[in-house]
C-alpha cells in the first residue's frame, strides 16, 4: 500500500491533535503512533477513545499490556459455557431409581461420555441453551471478565439448591419453585437439609475464586475483557452498538421461541432437542436432568401442557358423561340416606405423617403411633398412594380437595396449585358443597403464601385461611423443643375453637407442620432409637438424627390426633375427620436406594373417622385397604352413608376398579416388571400393582371419562359446570 502526501498529513494532523496537553509517557505513546504501520494503525483504529486517553493498561514497569487474542476470548467461552453446565450437572446426581451416579464428578461425565458410547449429543444442547444465556450476559456487560464469573456463579447456586432438593424430596428444581421467591424467602432457609454447612461454605469459597480469577485475568488483559470495542469514530461506535443489539435481541428470542415450545410434542424445539439425543422423562424429575441435562429439563417446563385434549372431547360428549353419571348416583342415592352436608368434615393433611415401622431396613425401640394404628382398627382407613416423597405437598392437598388426579395432567404440569390454578376461571373443590364461603374456613401454620395458597384457597370459595401472616392469623402457635414449626396440638386447638364455637355444618381443612423437614434433634429427652436391621449396613449419623427425631415427631402427633377427636367426640354436632399423611419424609437414604422400596417409601396412613353424634362411629367400608386422595370424598361419602353428585358418583365407581393411581414415581414396582417405563402407577384393593393391558373395558372406560372430566374442569370449556355434573339431586 502507497501513502500520498495527504494521507501522511491527515495522519500527522491527527495525532497532533491528540497529544494536544498530554505529557511525559502518555504523549510519548500515543506520537510513536504517528509513523505507524497500516497493521498497528488498525490496532489504534480499533483500540477505545478511553484507553488512547488513559494510554492503556500498564504492567508493573509502566509498559502498555498487550490485549488478549480473539481466539483466546473463545476458548474461555467455550471453557466456561462447559464448566456451567457441568456444574449444574453435579448437582442431580443423587442415586435414582433407574441412574445410580455414585459421585458428582461421575454424574457430570456422563452427559459427556454418551456422545462417545451412544451418539447422543444432549451435551452439545445444554451447551447451547446455557452459551445464549451467557452470550446475552456477555453483550449486556461487554466485559468478558465480568460476565464469566456471573454464569459460574449462577451456576453453582443452582447445582447447590438442587443438590438440596433432590437430597431431601428427590425432585429437580422446577419452574413452580420460583414462586417460591415471591413469598417469605427467609423461612426457605429451613428447607436446607442438616449437615449441609460445610457444602454451602465450599461453594461459597469456590464463587469468591471464580471472581479472583478472572480480577486478575482482567488486570492483565490489555482489552480489559471488552467484547465489542467501538473504536474512534462515530460510524465505528454505531457499528458496534448495533452488534451487540443484535447478539442480545436474537439469543433472546430463540430461547423464548424454544421455552415456549420445548414441551409440546411435534414442535420444532420438541424435534431440535430430540435430533440432538432429549429423551423427555418428565415423570421423574431428577432422573429427566440427569438423562437430558438440568437446563433442557428445566426450560420443558416452563410453559406447560396441562393435558392433552382426549378425541372425543365435545359439549355432545360431555353431555352423555353427565348423564351417565347422573343415573349411577341416582342408583346410589336410592340406598343412601344422609348428606354430606349434614356434618362438618374436616380434612387434616398431616406433614410427612406415615408409619416408620413399614420402611424397609429399620428398626425402632418403640411404637411411634400406638393411638392412630388403633384408631384406625375401628374406622375406614388403610394406605395412602403419595405421589410424593420428601415433598410436594400441594399436590396431595390438591387432589383431595378437587377429587382430580395429578396422573391425568401432562408430565409438564407438575404443581397445580402454582402452574394452573391461578389462571382457572372455574375450579370446583369439594368445599363448595357447603354452600356460603362462611362455611369453608381453612388452617396452616405457616407462611400463607406458600404455593400461593393464600390466593388459591379465596378461588376455592374458602372465607377464612388462617395462617401465621396475612389478614387472618391463626390464634395458637405453640412449638416443641427446638423444633421451628407450630405444634400438632396448637393447630388442632385452633380448629376446635372454630368447629365449636358455631352450630352450623362447616368445611374444615387443616395443613400441619410439626412434622416438616429438616429434622435436627429438635426434642430433649428423645427416647426413640433407630439401627439398622442389616448387620452389614450401618446408619449414617445424619440418617440417624434425622429418623429419630422425625419418630418423637410422629408419636407427638399420635398424642395431639387422639386428643382432638377425644374432643370432637364429645359435640352434640355430627363430625367427620379425614386425616392423611401427605408423604414420606426424606430421611430414608438407605432404603430409598434400593428400587424395589419405591411404592413404599410411596404408601402414608390415612383413616376416615366420625364422632358419636354422627350416628356413623365405627362404620368401616369395604375397598379402603389402599387409597389416593382423589378417592377420599367418594369413601368419606359411603363412610358417611351420604348421597353423591354425579361427579362424586363417577369417582365411587372409579375406586372400585382401580383403588389408588398416581403419576409413575416409580417404575420398578417390587420385582414386578410388566409396568412400561412412565405409565402411571395404579394399585387394586390389596395393592397390588396393575398394568394398563390387563383393564377390562368397563375399566378403560371409567378412565376415558376421567381424562374427559378432568380436561374439561381444568383446560377445556367448562360444559359440565351447566350441567349439575357437581350438584346431589
Amino acid at each position: 500500500m502507497t501513502r500520498t502526501s495527504d494521507d501522511h498529513d491527515f495522519a500527522t494532523s491527527t495525532t497532533q491533535h491528540d497529544t494536544t496537553g498530554m505529557t511525559g509517557s502518555d504523549a510519548d505513546t500515543t506520537a510513536a503512533t504517528s509513523d505507524a504501520s497500516p497493521i498497528e494503525e488498525l490496532k489504534i483504529a480499533t483500540t477505545s477513545h478511553d484507553d488512547l486517553l488513559n494510554g492503556g493498561p500498564r504492567d508493573k514497569n509502566g509498559k502498555p499490556r498487550k490485549p488478549f487474542a480473539n481466539w483466546l476470548y473463545a476458548v474461555v467461552f467455550i471453557v466456561v459455557d462447559m464448566a456451567a453446565v457441568l456444574i449444574m450437572q453435579t448437582g442431580v446426581t443423587e442415586s435414582s431409581t433407574r441412574v445410580q451416579l455414585s459421585s458428582p464428578l461421575l454424574g457430570a461425565w456422563s452427559i459427556i461420555g454418551k456422545m462417545f458410547t451412544q451418539l447422543n449429543f444432549v451435551f452439545v444442547l445444554n451447551l447451547i441453551l446455557v452459551g445464549l444465556f451467557y452470550l446475552v450476559l456477555l453483550m449486556l456487560t461487554n466485559r468478558l471478565w465480568v460476565a464469566s464469573p456471573i454464569v459460574l456463579a449462577l451456576a453453582s447456586v443452582i447445582a447447590v439448591a438442587d443438590h438440596f432438593k433432590v437430597e431431601s424430596r428427590y425432585e429437580a428444581i422446577l419452574p413452580s419453585d420460583l414462586n417460591f421467591l415471591q413469598s417469605n424467602t427467609g423461612d426457605i432457609v429451613s428447607f436446607i437439609p442438616t449437615g449441609s454447612t460445610g457444602l454451602i461454605v465450599g461453594v461459597i469459597i469456590g464463587i469468591v475464586a471464580f471472581i479472583a480469577l478472572f480480577v486478575f485475568l482482567n488486570h492483565i488483559d490489555g482489552r480489559h475483557g471488552s467484547m465489542i470495542r467501538s473504536g474512534d469514530s462515530a460510524r465505528k461506535a454505531s457499528l458496534g452498538a448495533v452488534t451487540r443489539i443484535l447478539l442480545i435481541v436474537l439469543p433472546v428470542m430463540f430461547l423464548g421461541m424454544y421455552t415456549a415450545q420445548a414441551g409440546t410434542v411435534g414442535s420444532w424445539a420438541r424435534n431440535f432437542s430430540s435430533w440432538l439425543g432429549d429423551i423427555p422423562s418428565m415423570w421423574d424429575s431428577v432422573y429427566d436432568a440427569q438423562r437430558n441435562g438440568v437446563v433442557t429439563s428445566f426450560l420443558r417446563q416452563m410453559n406447560p401442557d396441562v393435558m392433552e385434549e382426549p378425541k372425543s372431547y365435545s359439549e355432545a360428549t360431555m353431555k352423555k358423561v353427565a348423564a351417565r353419571y347422573a343415573a349411577e348416583a341416582k342408583t346410589i342415592n336410592a340406598s343412601r340416606s344422609n348428606n354430606l352436608t349434614d356434618s362438618t368434615v374436616v380434612y387434616i393433611l398431616s406433614e410427612s405423617f406415615s408409619d416408620p415401622s413399614r420402611v424397609p431396613g429399620i428398626k425402632l425401640n418403640e411404637d411411634t403411633m400406638p393411638n392412630i394404628r388403633s384408631i384406625k382398627k375401628d374406622t375406614t382407613s388403610g394406605l395412602m398412594l403419595s405421589s410424593g416423597y420428601g415433598g410436594g405437598t400441594a399436590n396431595l392437598e390438591y387432589m383431595g380437595l378437587t377429587g382430580l388426579s395429578m396422573a391425568n395432567f401432562s408430565s409438564s404440569l407438575t404443581s397445580p396449585y402454582q402452574q394452573l390454578v391461578p389462571s382457572e376461571t372455574w375450579m370446583p373443590t369439594i368445599n363448595q358443597l357447603w354452600g356460603s364461603a362462611v362455611n369453608s374456613i381453612a388452617f396452616h401454620p405457616y407462611e400463607p403464601s406458600m404455593y400461593s395458597r393464600a390466593t388459591n384457597y379465596k378461588k376455592f370459595g374458602f372465607s377464612h385461611f388462617y395462617a401465621l401472616q396475612g389478614s387472618d392469623i391463626i390464634k395458637y402457635k405453640s412449638k416443641l423443643g427446638k423444633s421451628p414449626y407450630v405444634s400438632d396440638e396448637s393447630t388442632y386447638k385452633s380448629a376446635l375453637e372454630e368447629i365449636s364455637g358455631t352450630d352450623d355444618n362447616q368445611f374444615v381443612q387443616i395443613i400441619t407442620m410439626q412434622n416438616h423437614m429438616p429434622y435436627k434433634n429438635w426434642y430433649a429427652n428423645n427416647q426413640y432409637k433407630v439401627t439398622s436391621t442389616d448387620s452389614d449396613t450401618e446408619l449414617g449419623k445424619t440418617e440417624t438424627e434425622s429418623i429419630e427425631t422425625y419418630a418423637k415427631g410422629v408419636s407427638l402427633t399420635d398424642k395431639a390426633t387422639k386428643e382432638f377427636l377425644d374432643k370432637l367426640n364429645k359435640l352434640d354436632k355430627p363430625v367427620t375427620v379425614v386425616f392423611y399423611g401427605d408423604h414420606l419424609p426424606g430421611i430414608y437414604k438407605t432404603a430409598s436406594k434400593d428400587t424395589d422400596n419405591s411404592v413404599v417409601l410411596h404408601e402414608t396412613d390415612y383413616f376416615i373417622w366420625s364422632n358419636k353424634a354422627s350416628g356413623t362411629q365405627g362404620t368401616k367400608v369395604s375397598n379402603s385397604e389402599y387409597s389416593s386422595p382423589n378417592f377420599f370424598v367418594a369413601q368419606t361419602a359411603e363412610h358417611m352413608d351420604a348421597k353423591v353428585s354425579p361427579y362424586i358418583a363417577f369417582l365411587t365407581l372409579m375406586h372400585e376398579k382401580i383403588a389408588a393411581m398416581e403419576p409413575p414415581v416409580a417404575n420398578k414396582i417390587q420385582g414386578w416388571d410388566r409396568i412400561p417405563e412412565g405409565q402411571d402407577i395404579y394399585l387394586d384393593s390389596k395393592g397390588n400393582p396393575m398394568a394398563e393391558s390387563d383393564f377390562d373395558s368397563e375399566t378403560k372406560q371409567l378412565l376415558e371419562d376421567y381424562k374427559l372430566i378432568q380436561y374439561d374442569i381444568t383446560a377445556g370449556k367448562g360444559y359440565l359446570k351447566s350441567l349439575g355434573f357437581m350438584t346431589v339431586g
